[in-house]
């Protein structure tokens, strides 16, 4: 006979030391014992008898207890062991527990520290500490909703007026999470449904040079650079390769191939999240070359003067055009980019879909397919060849064609 509610409210232990049992059917019983009440499921796996813990009356009621009971048994007629099933929900929540998304950052602050500055990393930690960690910190990165990243973190940051900063906090919980994808904690980045909810902010432009003759004057200066030859490096490649100032400082000689006069950056450092393949002019050879007996037995291409852990810090470039006569208002790192984007379309004329491909920017053909990052590579190895050797002309000009 099926158990009641009445009855099992009322049973009382009548003095067993294992308890006395009440069986509800299909293998459920309650157990009563001096210490409580107990939901039991026997059942055989092999031929061998087994029994399954379904919980504590009155916190897990009759109704509850038969819930699992039927689910047990699913998984009874698939094939499952229903206590092995158990132990790995426990697990896989202990897992997920543990898996906070503070605790992830955190290894994702460790493991990619290397690639910012001491002064970056932390101001990036800080970040998260006060404006991140408050709200999801403690959440399991598998729970993470794009919902929770928003009202918890996002908002609350708008409604104090800093929506540049919750843009960025933005970013960084995306690159978080990117990390959390690649160590397979979740299957995918939830900021990503994030677009378009942030208030907006004004574009701030970085400082360029874009008017031809004063680019010449700002190529003499860079070829005339007398500070560390690690610096002098790296200002020289700068207007070269049209790189982010991040990825250009971080660069790795693994990811150069001189012989083939080409650059492979991984996608992981870089900022569309896609490997950035960047042909190199005979001129960009000529700089790496003349630096690898420097650095090239090392890992990175521009490490710190301080210490060769890390790569070059993010103020170095801007530092040398400062020490250069060249203002933030004039010419930053970042506007070696302009410079090259708006000379090389208004001036020399060069395939604006080219120029994108090499600013590392989101190229589609015409069924609006990404191009793979080979996408016409002849072109704009001669693009790159064609700028370094104009970028030569202009430096050469004032002083009757010479080049220094």
């Amino acid at each position: 006979m099926a158990l009641t509610d009445t009855f099992v409210k009322q049973v009382k232990h009548k003095g067993s030391v294992i308890g006395e049992r009440y069986a509800d059917g299909g293998g459920m019983y309650l157990r009563v014992k001096a210490a409580g009440k107990y939901w039991r499921l026997d059942y055989r796996i092999s031929g061998k008898p087994q029994t399954l813990a379904l919980g504590v009356y009155p916190e897990v009621s009759l109704a509850k207890a038969r819930q699992r009971r039927d689910k047990a048994r699913e998984q009874l007629a698939d094939g499952i062991n229903p206590s092995e099933a158990k132990r790995e929900e426990k697990l896989t929540k202990a897992n997920a527990a543990a898996n906070t998304f503070e605790a992830v950052a955190r290894e994702w602050l460790d493991k990619t520290s290397n690639k910012r500055a001491d002064a970056t990393q932390a101001k990036v930690t800080n970040w998260l500490e006060k404006d991140v960690f408050p709200g999801i910190g403690r959440m399991p990165v598998a729970d993470l909703k794009a919902r929770d990243v928003l009202d918890k973190v996002a908002r609350k940051m708008e409604a104090r007026g800093i929506h540049e900063s919750a843009h960025r906090i933005v970013q960084i919980c995306s690159q978080v999470l990117r990390f959390a994808v690649a160590t397979g904690l979740v299957d995918r980045d939830v900021t990503a449904d994030l677009r378009g909810a942030l208030v907006s902010v004004n574009t701030t432009h970085y400082a360029a040079i874009t008017e031809p003759k004063q680019v010449g004057q700002l190529m003499r200066a860079v070829a005339g650079y007398a500070g560390h030859p690690t610096t002098a490096a790296a200002l020289r490649l700068s207007p070269l390769v049209f790189l982010r100032p991040g990825e250009l400082r971080a660069a790795e000689w693994a990811e150069i191939d001189l012989n083939a006069a080409e650059w492979r950056i991984p996608g992981a450092r870089m900022k569309m999240g896609v490997e950035h393949l960047v042909p190199l002019s005979r001129q960009a050879v000529e700089i790496l070359k003349a630096v690898q007996p420097i650095t090239g037995h090392g890992r990175f291409v521009f490490p710190s003067i301080r210490t060769g852990e890390r790569c070059m810090s993010e103020n170095t470039i801007n530092a040398a055009l400062r020490g250069m006569g060249y203002g933030s208002d004039v010419m930053t790192a970042h506007g070696f980019r302009a410079m090259a984007r708006t000379i090389l379309d208004e001036v020399l004329g060069e395939r604006v879909d080219l120029i994108e491909h090499q600013l590392a920017h989101a190229v589609k053909d015409a069924n609006g397919r990404a191009y793979n990052r080979t996408a016409h590579l002849p072109a704009r190895k001669e693009m790159m060849q064609r700028w370094a050797d104009y970028l030569d002309g202009l430096r050469g000009e004032s002083t009757g064609g010479a080049v220094k």
